[in-house]
């Protein structure tokens, strides 16, 4: 910064700006109160249908999400500057100061083109000499070097925070120049220790990217500043080599046992710089797709590939970037396998190939595990993958089906769904404790389950999770018709059934639509376009319905009945679904244009009917695994249960995986939001407490002998739930209506169990 540009500076431009920013901040903030609490809460309760139900609710929740984000961009600007301002004020005063005090000694200070010049005055010397010159410069240098730093680090932390967001708003926070400026010094120090030769990296260097990379993994400027400084292919040598034990043995050999802790921070350092969208970054993420099917190095056995997706196991990446990196990575797959002929060659953890992925559940050696764990974290991206192509009909492969049913095989295309879930050779995997590895299927079933509803895995859904859209009610339709042709692929992977179960918890409007077979046929008749439209009034769907079977449903949830988990993730969803659905029609101020009937018992018998077929479904499961080869006991089913009350404390009805896809009307919204909530808490609490109270009695009798109990619980449950709702809107029928349930809900399971036992007689053990 030139001397006299700080001495004579007038702030009062930058006072004004500061001003400006203030003032635009409280607009912002009015904005963002209008649209959070006008336009979203407003677009959460709205009777959504078809298209708007999915892209215009979506549309406008994020474009009120942008008021919040344009606020936090405009604060952190305005930190910023208020920031540099004071501190340039600051850096003034004192050079004035040294001034003044320079001519009490007789020196005086001229300005000199860009510079100054100090220098004794000719008629009165200084007390020390040119020691008072020289230490009147070198201060007034210095405080010209700082204004100078403080200026540029404003300037760059700025220009950073505006070029993270291509459209829209930043939600970086930063509450001042240093933050901002601390951010891009760490970023460049850390980077430069991680671009360092493996042999040279010391245990001091280890710590301070490991401690670094956790303190600032989720800054917005420093995430993109480090993973362009590093660079793409750094960023895979750095990762390969140290893990190489012969090139990194000095940190290794006191630090592995915490290459764990680095790998977590380093993927979600690279999550969050994947977000901005700087040029350095864009070319970053090509590049980085680029090098997927290449060796990292001349020395090296690892792909990109092999690397990166290990890398990628936390955190939340653009979606285009994932996009991108798994089109390359089937592209690769299908060369590696001969379009899935074989075990994908290279995937093959061998004896003398670094670990690249820490964790201790596998090696590192299939890029495909860590990559799915990416999807899980990346609904949207998710959804894309897995309906996206993995062959053709025309290409070369020996995938084949008889779709015609005439006898005679023929190629078939398969999604990469289909490919994953159904046909993939996965290669050998061991844990740390030289076990069969789980991770590679198990991430599968968390990708699904993130594509499939909307939210990442291991979430519940809120009120702001947008109805399902076409692409995931495909993969729905996919996923239950996989496993009813082959319950095995469930089964045999029982970890799966968890991420499996939730998935259908989410569709059960879907499901007990299927249970109704009023599928239309190509050419269907006028009364069975009547029934069909009743039904869909019967069981509301936002957004895209998945129409199934309901032979393949039956089948699909006999198999997910199998495991406790699963089981438990349907049955509890299935029993609020129930309460929250006889609340939503019993409920006088219902539109009329929304009713199933004006006749309640008709109604009221419908829904526990429904509801029973599915629970007496998921108890035949249920009978299968107690009495089958799995020997599951009633206690273990029972502690599941009992396990989600844990999951939906604090809104027991609401957010457990069937509020949003049941929202078609204001009067469903504020039933999910917690306004009608209470006939769903109350059948849950109950629920629980049976729950609770089978998990600590001893082991139950195996199911196939106590049919009777699940019966007879599935009636208490639907009766109460009919009567609570009755009393709630207060009819004055509540005990007609409460039998109505109870008959209905017993038809329904016993319908279930025979339905079940006719369709899927392969699957169930004779007892």
């Amino acid at each position: 910064m030139d001397f006299d540009a700080l001495h004579s500076a007038n702030f009062k431009l930058l006072d004004d700006t500061v001003s400006d920013w203030t003032s635009m901040l409280t607009k912002l903030e009015d904005l963002k109160k209008d649209a959070e609490d006008g336009l979203h809460k407003h677009a959460n309760k709205a009777n959504w249908a078809g298209y708007n139900a999915t892209v215009s609710r979506e549309f406008i929740g994020k474009t009120a999400g942008e008021f919040g984000d344009a606020v936090t961009q405009a604060t952190s600007i305005r930190n910023i500057m208020r920031d540099t301002r004071d501190e340039l004020k600051t850096q003034q005063r004192l050079l004035q100061e040294a001034i003044e005090r320079g001519r009490g000694k007789n020196l005086t200070v001229s300005a000199n083109g860009g510079g100054f010049t100090v220098r004794e005055n000719p008629d009165k010397k200084a007390p020390g000499g040119q020691t008072d010159v020289d230490a009147l410069r070198d201060e007034l240098q210095g405080i010209l070097n700082k204004a100078t730093e403080i200026d540029s680090t404003a300037s760059t932390s700025l220009k950073a925070l505006v070029d993270l967001t291509d459209q829209g708003f930043s939600d970086a926070r930063y509450g001042s120049r240093d933050e901002a400026a601390n951010a891009v010094k760490e970023a460049e120090r850390l980077a430069a220790l991680a671009r360092k030769k493996p042999e040279d990296l010391t245990v001091a260097d280890f710590d301070a990217l490991r401690s670094g990379l956790e303190k600032y993994s989720g800054d917005e400027i420093f995430a993109e500043h480090f993973a362009t400084a590093l660079g793409p292919k750094g960023t895979l040598n750095f990762w390969a080599d140290i893990n190489n034990p012969h090139v990194a043995y000095k940190v290794g050999s006191e630090r592995v046992d915490q290459y764990d802790d680095l790998q977590k921070h380093l993927s979600l350092t690279l999550a969050t710089a994947s977000q901005a969208d700087t040029p350095e970054m864009s070319r970053w993420k090509s590049d980085m797709v680029g090098m997927g099917d290449q060796p990292i190095s001349r020395n090296s056995t690892s792909m990109g590939f092999q690397v990166m997706s290990n890398l990628m196991r936390w955190g939340d990446f653009d979606d285009r970037f994932l996009t991108d990196y798994g089109s390359k990575l089937i592209e690769t797959e299908k060369k590696l396998s001969d379009n899935g002929r074989h075990v994908p060659m290279g995937w093959q953890q061998m004896g003398m190939d670094p670990y690249l992925n820490r964790t201790g559940t596998d090696s590192g050696s299939d890029p495909m595990t860590g990559f799915l764990k990416a999807l899980s974290n990346s609904p949207d991206a998710a959804t894309d993958f897995f309906n996206g192509d993995f062959v053709t009909k025309d290409e070369d492969h020996e995938f084949e089906e008889d779709a015609d049913g005439n006898g005679k095989n023929e190629k078939r295309a398969l999604s990469n769904f289909e490919y994953l879930f159904e046909e993939r050779d996965w290669p050998q995997e061991h844990d740390d404790k030289g076990e069969k590895s789980i991770a590679g299927r198990n991430n599968l079933a968390m990708a699904l389950e993130a594509a499939a509803t909307g939210h990442p895995a291991g979430e519940l859904p809120t009120e702001d999770t947008p109805p399902h859209n076409p692409g995931q009610a495909k993969l729905m339709e996919s996923l239950v018709a996989s496993i009813s042709e082959n319950n095995k692929r469930l089964t045999d992977y029982g970890y799966m059934s968890d991420s499996i179960g939730q998935i259908a918890s989410e569709y059960l409007p879907d499901i007990n639509r299927a249970t109704t077979d009023t599928d239309l046929s190509a050419d269907p008749t006028q009364a069975e376009k009547e029934a069909r439209a009743r039904i869909e009034k019967l069981f509301p769907v936002a957004g895209s319905e998945a129409v199934m079977d309901h032979r393949d449903v039956t089948r699909f949830l006999l198999t997910v009945g199998q495991d406790p988990e699963g089981y438990a993730a349907v049955e509890v969803s299935q029993k609020a679904y129930m309460a929250n659905l006889l609340d939503y029609h019993l409920n006088p101020d219902l539109p009329a244009d929304q009713r199933y009937s004006d006749e309640k018992q008709l109604l009221v018998s419908e829904v526990a009917h429904a509801s029973g077929e599915i629970s007496g479904t998921l108890n035949v499961g249920r009978q299968e695994a107690v009495a089958g080869p799995a020997d599951e006991s009633d206690k273990k089913y029972g502690q599941s249960v009992a396990q989600w009350k844990n999951a939906v404390s604090g809104g027991i009805g609401t957010g457990i995986g069937v509020g949003v896809s049941f929202i078609a009307s204001p009067l469903v919204g504020a039933a999910v939001g917690g306004g009608a909530g209470t006939v769903s808490s109350l059948i849950l609490e109950e629920l629980f407490q049976d729950a609770e109270g089978s998990a600590k009695a001893a082991a139950g009798a195996k199911m196939g002998e106590d049919w009777e109990n699940g019966l007879d619980a599935n009636i208490k449950y639907a009766q109460n739930a009919a009567a609570e709702a009755a009393k709630l809107h207060r009819l004055p029928d509540e005990g007609d209506i409460a039998e109505w349930a109870r008959t209905g809900a017993r038809d329904g399971y016993q319908h279930g169990g025979d339905f079940a036992g006719r369709v899927a007689p392969e699957l169930q053990t004779d007892i």
